[in-house]
């Protein structure tokens, strides 16, 4: 029984990094990446769609994106979700494939960059802890129930404070890197 809880405890600490890793993947830190565009919400046929299901995405040079829809006649509408996103990017288009310039970062940007890195590594951190108290809750339920011994129980929480420690390590981590990939020139 505490082995299934500490075992649901890290599968859902590691979805929260995961989800971290992803959400940083698409901030752009000056060089191109297909991860800065995949996950961009495009309208086909009335349905909001990820733009890595509509479009090859390719990276031709460093500075450069290179989008291909499938289907050409989505171009606009492409184009419109690229605009109107947060990315500060300007997509040209030849009618077949659409061309994104990555600009270099000014010096106000990498730290407004910096600031969204820090508030979603939070949001990550937050994640984590709260997938700590629910499990600590659940293992204080089992313990007035009396399915698990005290010991038992000091024991599951001596495990999932290490834990909680290692994936908050892991997040500031990644955290460290990515504002370090920003601040780069």
């Amino acid at each position: 029984m505490i082995t299934e809880v500490l075992s649901d405890a890290t599968t859902r600490m590691d979805a929260s990094v995961r989800v971290l890793q992803e959400d940083l993947a698409a901030i752009r830190t000056g060089r191109a990446s297909s991860a800065l565009v995949e996950k961009l919400e495009i309208n086909y046929y009335e349905q909001p769609t990820p733009l890595i299901q509509l479009a090859a995405i390719s990276v031709p040079e460093p500075r450069l994106l290179a989008i291909r829809p499938f289907d050409a006649s989505i171009i606009k509408d492409i184009e419109r979700a690229i605009q109107a996103s947060d990315l500060g990017l300007t997509p040209t288009n030849d009618g077949k494939m659409i061309r994104i310039s990555i600009p270099t970062l000014t010096e106000e940007r990498r730290r407004e960059l910096t600031r969204i890195v820090g508030s979603r590594v939070e949001e990550a951190r937050v994640s984590v802890r709260n997938v700590r108290r629910d499990i600590l809750n659940s293992l204080r339920g089992f313990a007035r129930e009396k399915l698990i011994s005290e010991d038992e129980f000091e024991s599951a929480e001596k495990t999932l404070e290490k834990e909680t420690g290692k994936y908050i390590d892991e997040i500031n981590q990644i955290s460290e890197s990515k504002q370090e990939e920003i601040m780069k020139v």
